[in-house]
């Protein structure tokens, strides 16, 4: 178990915003603060362009400016390494999020939806310019 919580740790720190884990939470986030919600589903110790988009997009100073203002932001981890895998919990809130959100399983996939669940738009695979991956996250939630 404190591997697995030390896993977990590692993988947050590396993460330069507050990813939320849980959807529910985020939405009562997003509806008290009037923000869209980003979601990204990534596979963290698998999937290079889900660790690139992680490093080069989201942890870039302009989305981190951007996305503290306008967004927030839920994870969906899948982990495939033995040493790196999430409690049942989150292994559980993370495939309901999948049934609902990403049925045909793509990584990276990052999903704008509004504080209700409605999906807005959605992002497959890396993007490769951050100014124009937010010139689009504005266009389709008016900010």
């Amino acid at each position: 178990m404190k591997t697995i919580i030390a896993s977990l740790l590692t993988i947050l720190s590396t993460l330069p915003l507050n990813w939320k884990l849980d959807f529910s939470q985020a939405q009562a986030e997003a509806e008290s603060t009037h923000k869209m919600i980003l979601l990204n589903f990534s596979g963290s110790d698998w999937c290079g362009p889900c660790v690139k988009l992680t490093k080069d997009v989201f942890g870039s100073a302009q989305f981190t400016d951007f996305a503290a203002e306008n967004l927030v932001l839920v994870r969906a981890d899948f982990p495939r390494q033995k040493k790196n895998q999430l409690d049942k919990n989150q292994i559980a809130l993370n495939e309901k999020l999948a049934e609902q959100y990403n049925k045909k399983g793509i990584f990276p996939l990052t999903v704008l939806v509004d504080p209700k669940g409605k999906v807005l738009k959605e992002w497959e695979g890396y993007q490769p310019s951050v100014s124009d991956f937010i010139v689009d996250i504005r266009s389709h939630s008016g900010k």
